[in-house]
């Protein structure tokens, strides 16, 4: 992003992004029918898949841990018996903490009803699978369902909302020293903005920490990076919340009783093989899982290049395409890109599909998100993220603070007030070339 000072005023050059107007109709026509075809036995068989890999991974860490020892190994110190053990156990959970969010994955599609034609195998797979994971099943389906149908709305989506200038406190917006779209601002109003809002790296590493190791439960607990129009006090786990119907009520009952089954299963295993067992085993992995889970949330629906909407300007197609598609681990090399996308079933590659039409399975997304790609690479969209990484959320987290109290099309602002985007609407008369033009000035 290339800035120029003029005195004490900087003004950078902003990315165009152009705001979708195609149609429901249109998007979903670009998705080739037999994508929509949902099979129980298929889908049945990616939890063999996932559970087959965990219950491999935990044997072999078993059987290379019982090798660790002075009888088997010659070690020039008796520490490093302790430093291999931990090494192996910690692969372990790496590994099973993927295949895990795999299993979570497959109960997210249940959610959705992408499982098999059957709503009562779905929701009964989901609420086991993710019981199993901790998951309120059905209060997360319900809030999740009004999340994809206001993806991006200011005041309906239902998480990662952005925060906006004054719900933060900060400096209240002078139009003498900064402009509303984020492309000139006044040193004065940078350096205010900055000691506001903090923009150190231990500030952004602690910050993006506390959201990928807390992030999920207070998400379910206490409303964390929701919607701020609801009460005080609002959580997943109360039948009479306002985010749910009353005749949803016996849903949220089902979902807290299989949570109590989760917690009293894991306090029967402590009891049985004692707490450090059960840690290693499963509690680490759980929380990689929960790692996972908002890593990829977050990156998905976070971003300087994303838009957000007021409700003038918000339709289901404009919220639906507010979310990049990344490549999971991509930044690693080919051979984690491949591991992170198996692991996980697509669901940071293959996002904008999903939003488009839940109801696809994984196995079909990656060529229904193909599909969509070709479509919007038409009107000039690109919905291609940066690979899905822990750098890329310190990245994210250092350049998305704040949003205005003001217009309709949104996009974040960093620490100095700066707003790497500007929207440009397309222009659907076609030149004699054939070529799509913008309008530069929107």
């Amino acid at each position: 992003m290339s800035t120029k000072t003029a005195s004490t005023r900087t003004t950078i050059e902003q990315v165009p992004c152009v705001i979708p107007d195609l149609s429901v109709k249109e998007l979903l026509s670009a998705i080739p029918a037999h994508c929509y075809e949902r099979s129980a036995l298929r889908s049945s068989s990616y939890i063999v898949m996932d559970v087959v890999v965990i219950g491999c991974v935990h044997q072999l860490t078993r059987f290379l841990d019982a090798l660790v020892t002075p009888e088997n190994i010659a070690l020039p110190h008796p520490y490093l018996y302790t430093a291999a053990s931990f090494s192996l156990w910690a692969l372990y959970t790496f590994f099973v903490g993927l295949f895990a969010t795999g299993l979570w994955v497959i109960a997210h599609e249940c959610g959705h009803q992408a499982f098999s034609e059957s709503k009562i195998v779905n929701n009964a797979v989901g609420w086991l699978l993710h019981s199993a994971l901790g998951v309120p099943y059905h209060a997360w389906r319900i809030t999740h369902a009004k999340h994809h149908a206001s993806t991006a709305h200011m005041t309906q989506d239902q998480v990662y909302v952005p925060r906006t200038r004054s719900e933060l406190g900060l400096p209240e917006f002078d139009a003498t020293k900064e402009n509303l779209a984020g492309s000139s601002v006044a040193e004065e109003v940078q350096k205010e903005l900055w000691d506001a809002v903090g923009d150190s790296p231990i500030g952004a590493i602690y910050g993006s920490l506390r959201y990928l190791l807390a992030g999920w439960p207070a998400y379910i607990i206490v409303n964390a990076s929701g919607q701020l129009r609801y009460p005080s006090g609002t959580h997943h786990f109360d039948p009479a919340a306002v985010m749910f119907r009353p005749d949803q009520r016996a849903q949220i009952i089902i979902s807290n009783i299989g949570i109590l089954l989760w917690a009293a299963g894991i306090a029967a295993a402590i009891r049985q093989w004692g707490f450090f067992e059960v840690f290693r085993v499963y509690l680490i992995p759980y929380l990689w899982v929960n790692h996972w889970l908002v890593l990829i949330t977050f990156l998905q629906h976070t971003d300087p290049l994303i838009p957000h909407y007021r409700a003038s300007e918000f339709t289901f197609p404009r919220g639906a395409l507010s979310t990049f598609d990344r490549n999971l681990l991509g930044d690693l090399g080919s051979v984690m890109a491949w591991l992170g996308a198996v692991s996980t079933h697509g669901i940071s590659e293959t996002h904008v599909a999903h939003h488009v039409a839940s109801k696809i399975p994984h196995y079909h997304a990656w060529e229904a998100n193909a599909a969509l790609h070709r479509r919007l690479a038409q009107q000039g969209i690109s919905l291609q993220g940066r690979p899905g990484s822990w750098a890329e959320v310190y990245r994210v987290f250092k350049q998305c603070k704040f949003v205005e109290d003001e217009g309709d099309i949104l996009f974040y602002k960093n620490a100095h007030g700066f707003a790497a985007a500007r929207p440009v609407h397309p222009d659907n008369s076609a030149s004699d070339s054939g070529i799509e033009i913008l309008d530069k000035d929107a």
